[in-house]
């Protein structure tokens, strides 16, 4: 790995940590009657997201003035190098006082994904790859499952606001025709890194946002998993269909998910 690439994964590594204690302290002592406010039907935002954002953003830019950085809360901009931020995956998890929800960091030179960091707060779980070095949790090499019977998989089907009901409910309804066993946790991000450590075999959604996925989808393909294409077309800046699994489900979920079995 270049030396410039170490110094900004060490520094992601550190940087979640300090912002996970914020977003901690923020989740304990949040009262639990406390409206979130919304962005929208069913899209939560609270103060705790654009204070860990800013966070994130001070410390990284301090250290690499020369980095663009963009983040669900702020926005900002897609240069050469550029960091992808979403301070509080889970958001509806936090408001409500469910402790399910992960700080996501990664950097994206050229169009790929090198450095890629999760952080499951509330669990002090920390997920982290680097292009070519493998996956870790707390340090630890991580690989995803390797189930290749479609009848034992659990698999997460994402949702959101941004495309007809119909289209999530016909999809789990595929996937319960298969056999799957099908969840919702409410977190994209941990969603798939769950799936880069085999705690379920893949996961799905018809439409998200690159602060959501793209961290957890380096960490699943250096843990040996499968990703669709995602930053097709113009993924960075407006989302696509996401499906990560493990290779031997690759076929089967990609079918029922309708996603194009296309690699990244």
């Amino acid at each position: 790995m270049p030396d410039d690439l170490k110094a900004r994964f060490d520094a992601a590594c550190a940087i979640a940590a300090d912002a996970g204690a914020l977003a901690r302290q923020r989740f304990l002592e949040r009262p639990r009657s406390q409206l979130a406010d919304m962005k929208g039907p069913q899209d939560f935002l609270t103060a705790t997201d654009s204070e860990v954002e800013d966070l994130i953003r001070n410390r990284l830019l301090a250290l690499f003035p020369g980095d663009a950085f963009f983040g669900e809360e702020g926005g900002g901009s897609f240069e050469r190098n550029v960091w992808v931020v979403d301070p509080i995956d889970g958001t509806a998890n936090f408001a409500r006082g469910i402790p399910h929800f992960a700080i996501s960091i990664a950097f994206v030179r050229d169009g790929r994904v090198e450095i890629g960091v999760v952080l499951d707060v509330m669990h002090g779980e920390l997920y982290t790859a680097r292009r070519g070095a493998g996956a870790t949790l707390n340090g630890k090499p991580i690989r995803v499952s390797g189930l290749a019977n479609i009848k034992q998989a659990t698999v997460e089907a994402g949702w959101s606001s941004r495309l007809p009901t119909e289209s999530y409910i016909a999809l789990v309804e595929r996937l319960k025709q298969l056999g799957v066993n099908v969840r919702r946790a409410g977190s994209g991000t941990l969603g798939i890194t769950y799936v880069a450590d085999g705690r379920i075999d893949a996961y799905c959604e018809l439409h998200i946002n690159a602060w959501d996925v793209l961290a957890g989808l380096l960490i699943v393909e250096e843990a040996g998993g499968w990703t669709n294409n995602f930053l097709a077309g113009d993924g960075l800046r407006k989302g696509n269909p996401v499906l990560v699994c493990t290779p031997e489900l690759a076929g089967a979920v990609s079918a029922a998910a309708g996603i194009a079995k296309e690699p990244a």
